[in-house]
């Protein structure tokens, strides 16, 4: 008997959705799988706000609860992620365009 392939294996959809103000810790404001990552992600494109793709971080912020501040362990990643949203938002304010929200 010869081993069958496995079934390709589909990854849920996640998304998170942070909030950052100068000066604080950014904090987990929402988070969701499936329909509820769909729904989050239609509610961006629909206000303009920047969607960054990155499934590890989204898997480890995903973890915490609505309001919890970051773990220091995502400091790094999500001050990342903050420098590129920075960067897209001049990039679109520069073109024209209106840029996202801006964290404060």
């Amino acid at each position: 008997m010869e081993p069958r392939d496995a079934e390709p294996f589909e990854e849920v959809r996640r998304a998170v959705a942070l909030r950052h103000t100068s000066g604080e810790v950014p904090r987990v404001v929402a988070s969701g799988q499936a329909w509820m990552a769909e729904q989050l992600l239609e509610l961006a494109r629909r206000h303009g706000i920047a969607v960054r793709q990155d499934r590890d971080l989204v898997t480890l912020l995903s973890r915490c609860d609505g309001g919890e501040e970051i773990p220091p362990e995502l400091y790094a990643a999500v001050a990342q992620v903050l420098v590129w949203l920075y960067r897209t938002n001049r990039e679109l304010a520069a073109a024209g365009e209106a840029p996202s929200s801006t964290p404060e």
